[in-house]
């Protein structure tokens, strides 16, 4: 079946087609470069553009809180206190970490901070594990990530997919936990689509997607009765550190 697409897809058949469905639309063949896209206005680029980065957190806290986020912002130097408290107060006793190299918790002042973890097992995400990776993930009370940036407009995360930190590290775990700089609030989708689009198009991020997260998972049945935790984590935490 597959050498047989293969063999179908040519260019000569792609453009029968195309034909095929002006002509039952009655109307010409066109192109982009003919009709290029025109935006109505330029609402994505200027809502919010006049936000300074401290008036972007106070609009991302009150957001999150909105979609039952736990909201908390800290200096870096207690970072590692505010990751610990997560965990008793979840009462985690099987946790998934990312396993970026050391460089990046030393970034966020957590250097030494997995060392005096009292929890086992510790899973990590790691490339070369495959699909135990999922595994681990579903096993895990809790899960402890960077995200990429924070969007005030709605309380939502957003973090492409790495090799040592995958996309289901951030759904099958119950209890979730983002940090983010103070630095990559930004004020809508807008601005981070223009991020990821320049970083894919430059070579400097490579990533199968790009996750947007927006609150614990929250699901309604027929009867519209609200029911939380049935496609990912019971509940989302965002810690900002205000000093990065």
């Amino acid at each position: 079946m597959t050498d047989y697409l293969q063999e179908a897809n040519t260019t000569k058949n792609q453009e029968d087609f195309l034909n095929r469905i002006a002509k039952a639309a009655i109307r010409p063949r066109h192109t982009l470069a003919e009709d290029p896209f025109v935006p109505v206005n330029d609402l994505p680029e200027t809502t919010l553009a006049g936000k300074s980065q401290d008036e972007l957190l106070e609009l991302a806290r009150k957001n999150s809180e909105e979609v039952h986020i736990d909201f908390h912002v800290v200096k870096s130097a207690d970072l590692g206190h505010t990751l610990n408290d997560f965990i008793q107060e979840k009462e985690i006793k099987s946790l998934m970490l990312p396993s970026f190299d050391e460089e990046k918790w030393q970034e966020y002042s957590l250097g030494k901070w997995q060392d005096n973890l009292r929890v086992d097992p510790i899973y990590y995400w790691e490339p070369e594990f495959g699909r135990q990776n999922i595994v681990n993930a579903n096993n895990s009370d809790g899960a402890i990530g960077f995200a990429d940036f924070l969007l005030a407009e709605s309380g939502t995360v957003t973090v492409a997919t790495y090799p040592r930190q995958g996309r289901m590290f951030h759904f099958l775990p119950t209890h979730y936990l983002a940090i983010v700089p103070k630095s990559k609030i930004l004020p809508r989708s807008r601005q981070a689509m223009d991020y990821y689009q320049k970083a894919i198009q430059d070579g400097s991020l490579q990533t199968s997607n790009i996750n947007f997260i927006t609150g614990p998972s929250n699901s309604g049945d027929i009867e519209m009765v609200l029911i939380v935790g049935v496609h990912g984590p019971l509940d989302m935490e965002y810690v900002v550190v205000e000093d990065m």
